[in-house]
């Protein structure tokens, strides 16, 4: 598991084509205690095509102030990915993205 929040990761984070990695997302910054989560996902080199179907397996999961993403899988190599990722805090709606660059 990956954070994709706090100072132990910061974007854009490399990932390899072959590997499948479920990220996770702090919320706690936010206000925490999320609900409501969608993920989609962008090929940004390809002028943000929508590939959440391809790359994105499973669902999302809440524990406490913790959002584990969809598992992030089959990217292609030398492309940089958009991960956004949408909740609601406090009965606001929150936004937050990460971008993954699949390097080998």
């Amino acid at each position: 598991m990956s954070y994709v929040t706090s100072s132990e990761r910061e974007s854009p984070i490399e990932q390899g084509r072959n590997e499948e990695i479920l990220y996770k997302l702090i919320t706690t910054p936010w206000g925490g205690k999320p609900s409501n989560v969608l993920v989609a996902a962008y090929d940004a080199t390809e002028s943000f095509r929508d590939v959440g179907s391809a790359v994105l397996k499973g669902s999302s999961e809440i524990d406490g102030d913790v959002i584990t993403l969809p598992a992030l899988k089959s990217l292609s190599m030398g492309h940089n990915y958009y991960v956004e990722i949408r909740f609601t805090s406090g009965g606001d709606v929150k936004e937050t993205h990460v971008e993954v660059r699949c390097v080998r």
